[in-house]
């Protein structure tokens, strides 16, 4: 999700297209493998996506870790490419969100007097050319003298300065300001070694209910002097601050003969004890012993996907794609297990790991799939959480920041998040628990006193069958309204109704599923037949706003062009409403300017495809950039042409690349890096909330996955395509294990018993795949 503003453009000059075709043009003869069997984590960086609006952050975090340490430059988000001062290292961020969140706690060495205390006065200048980044590791000289290092454990931030010589080498940590809305903050300095803060903070994208996040710091020797300040005085041998304005405190130290100095903070979302006990739990150890922990974690979440084949950019941008992918959720417990509920109680997690930041409007449709294959154990552990939410604070999530529920959004993303955890064999003992969760979810709406607004609009799309667009409606809640964008509502409803009634079925619920199954076809009732598209409907039932579906209203970042296919449920339905398969296909070719793309796929990709990260409205051609259109070109695995899912992919992965402009829009708590990774492989989840994988050309040779055997008991999968390349792209057959396949997909239970997907490809597209029997079932 991202703001509705104008931005910069790409910053990509036209005569670099043809070298992002090049990308996926490489035939594998020029393969470019780990070099000197180096690691995978060598083929990742963290500065993709740093530039043009990808708000994606360059610091130090291990998978999932509930710390971000990440410079932070004046960008909104936190660091832009483009600018040159770095105004603090701040321990919370999170990748590729589109309004200021975290932030917190930006601590940045300086020498001299202490005169500033706002962080944008007192920011460092630096050159990108002394900057380093790397899996669990960041590195930049600052035009002072100063080299700073990061580096990161779950719990904690380290960092490491080098100083010149002077007697008055400082480190600020400023716990007033953050890329939130403070509220209120407090500091204190606890001994000659020690600071403890406690920042409580509200907001994204809109005001939310506030957080407070615990820190405290040790650095590895004695301050020479401390102090704190209050707003824009400074104070000396004072040992506390509090209250709403800013408030930070200042550590000096000599460095005439030692020019290094080490600070750890940990942080807690539960209380100060929480903050110490993470710091004894997994502090104590030396900078470049947590960097060699942190990396070594990387690696062996990379291993999970061995590549190979493909260029040397491919191979760059497919493997930080995976990296990014593993950031987020994030651990919110504590190492005691105990963690800071909705309810704003403290709670403990026993057998699972409890964990926070939901964007899950995003997720669902790509992330939360990857991690379900690549990361079960973790991705179980995600859901019980979320399932804890339900029970801690009487709702399930929308899009949730630490402890608190932002609603920014709309629809019902949480459904498909939860059965896809139950269709993938996650939520093994915890079934009854999600269904009663989900069923309340899907019938209900949150009383006035509940945070959460939950399906907002389901009253009226109950009795009705569809959410109304009510324009200019007063919000009861902070947060986005399904009443802003009844029109998308009512299709991501329906989605999810279509997921909930299968899972009811399995479950031996026969009346809920019928009565859900029934519901998912209520995209029906916002379908105009005297234009052949979705439309928004007033709370009386007519059709309203402009005719013309590019310009039409009640759509969440979209129009009803992009809209329009976000019917996975039942795509033969849909293909009927607007008048068959032929009328389908041509009106999937001018969405995504076919004939063009055949042409120069990276030129349409950049020039027809894309206008802008926050780009939503008027247009009537592919968004890639968003997450409405990321199951839209696997349409024609539904309309009996499945080589144009190719040829749309592939285009759509020249807009990835291997720099800081190489992000395709926000990047969403490892969305687009998922949609990334998945399209790469040649499988993507077509029916989010179920099991079901469509299949594409994959752009390796060879992808081996290592699948933990608790839930894959092959312990692994093997997707091959010989001699793939932008000349042979096309699927000519496939078969796994041997066994011709047919069909477009793969299901969860093939990924389970199955050890190989072997694809033969070729420069002309060909029959596989055309029959109506092969493209993804009805969910039912």
């Amino acid at each position: 999700m991202r703001p509705n503003r104008r931005t910069r453009g790409t910053g990509i000059a036209l005569a670099a297209l043809a070298l992002l075709a090049g990308v996926l043009a490489a035939p594998a003869a020029r393969a470019v493998p780990p070099a000197g069997g180096g690691q995978l984590t060598d083929l990742v960086d963290p500065f993709i996506g740093t530039e043009n609006e990808g708000n994606t952050y360059p610091g130090a975090a291990v998978p999932f870790g509930m710390v971000q340490l990440s410079p932070d430059t004046g960008h909104n988000t936190g660091y832009d490419h483009a600018q040159d001062h770095i105004r603090g290292f701040s321990s919370v961020h999170l990748s590729g969100v589109g309004c200021g969140l975290g932030g917190d706690l930006p601590t940045l060495p300086t020498t001299g007097d202490i005169t500033e205390t706002d962080y944008a006065r007192y920011a460092a200048r630096f050159s990108h050319d002394t900057e380093k980044a790397s899996p669990g590791y960041y590195r930049v000289g600052l035009d002072s003298g100063i080299t700073a290092e990061l580096t990161a454990t779950t719990r904690t931030g380290v960092q490491r300065y080098t100083f010149p010589a002077t007697d008055k080498a400082n480190v600020l940590l400023n716990a007033g300001q953050s890329l939130h809305r403070t509220i209120s903050t407090a500091v204190e300095i606890l001994d000659a070694r020690t600071v403890r803060t406690a920042i409580t903070g509200s907001g994204f994208c809109q005001d939310t209910k506030p957080y407070t996040l615990y820190t405290v710091t040790r650095f590895d020797r004695p301050f020479t002097a401390s102090g704190t300040w209050k707003d824009g005085e400074v104070s000396e041998g004072t040992k506390k601050s509090s209250g709403s304005g800013g408030n930070g405190a200042w550590l000096r130290f000599d460095t005439t003969k030692d020019h290094t100095v080490e600070a750890t903070t940990a942080l807690s979302y539960v209380d100060a004890a929480g903050a110490a006990g993470n710091l004894r739990a997994e502090g104590g150890k030396s900078f470049d012993r947590v960097a060699r922990a942190a990396r070594g974690a990387w690696e062996r979440r990379l291993e999970t996907v061995r590549a190979r084949g493909g260029s040397g950019t491919l191979r760059r941008t497919f493997y930080s794609s995976l990296y990014r992918s593993f950031l987020a959720p994030d651990i919110g417990s504590d190492a005691d297990g105990r963690y800071t509920g909705w309810d704003q109680k403290i709670h403990r997690a026993s057998g699972f790991d409890y964990y926070q930041n939901w964007s899950l409007w995003d997720t669902y449709r790509t992330q939360t799939q990857l991690l379900s294959l690549l990361a079960p154990r973790e991705a179980r552990d995600m859901a019980i959480s979320v399932l804890k939410i339900d029970e801690e604070s009487g709702w399930l999530p929308k899009w949730g920041y630490g402890t608190v529920e932002t609603n920014i959004m709309t629809g019902d993303p949480v459904t498909p998040f939860l059965t896809n955890a139950y269709a993938q064999g996650l939520l093994k003992g915890y079934e009854d628990e999600a269904y009663r969760a989900l069923k309340k979810n899907a019938d209900g709406v949150p009383p006035a006193g509940s945070p959460a607004v939950g399906r907002e609009a389901n009253s009226p799309y109950i009795r009705d069958g569809y959410a109304p667009y009510i324009k200019d409606r007063p919000h009861a809640k902070p947060g986005d309204s399904d009443f802003d964008h009844g029109a998308s509502a009512t299709l991501e409803y329906a989605l999810a109704d279509a997921m909930l009634g299968r899972m009811a079925r399995e479950l031996g619920h026969p009346e809920d599923a019928a009565r859900y199954t029934a519901r998912a076809q209520n995209y029906r009732k916002i379908f105009d037949p005297s234009t052949g598209f979705f439309r928004a409907r007033d709370a009386q039932g007519a059709f309203t706003g402009p005719a013309d579906p590019a310009k039409s209203e009640g759509f969440h970042e979209g129009t009803s062009w992009q809209y329009q296919w976000l019917v996975p449920q039942d795509l033969p339905g849909m293909v009927s409403l607007i008048g068959g398969q032929d009328a389908a296909n041509q009106r999937l070719d001018s969405f995504f300017a076919y004939d063009q793309l055949l042409g120069d796929p990276a030129r349409t990709a950049r020039e027809v495809w894309v206008n802008g990260p926050y780009s939503y409205y008027n247009a009537d051609k592919y968004n890639p950039q968003n997450e409405p259109d990321l199951i839209a070109p696997y349409t024609y695995l539904s309309t009996g042409q499945p080589w144009k899912t190719t040829d749309v992919v592939h285009a759509a992965l020249t807009l990835f690349t291997d720099t800081p402009t190489g992000m395709t829009g926000n990047d969403d708590l490892g969305t687009m890096s998922a949609w990334m990774v998945l399209s790469s492989i040649g499988i993507f989840p077509v029916q989010p909330g179920t099991d079901t994988w469509g299949l594409s050309t994959p752009v390796f040779d060879r992808v081996d996955l290592s699948l933990d055997r608790r839930y894959y008991p092959r312990g692994g999968f093997t997707v091959t395509a010989p001699g793939t390349s932008f000349a042979d792209r096309y699927v000519r057959s496939a078969r796994v294990d041997g066994r011709d396949l047919a069909r477009t997909y793969l299901t969860g239970a093939d990924l389970r018993a199955g050890r190989n997907l072997a694809f033969t490809v070729g420069a002309a597209p060909s029959g596989w795949g055309t029959a109506p029997s092969a493209a993804p079932p009805v969910v039912r």
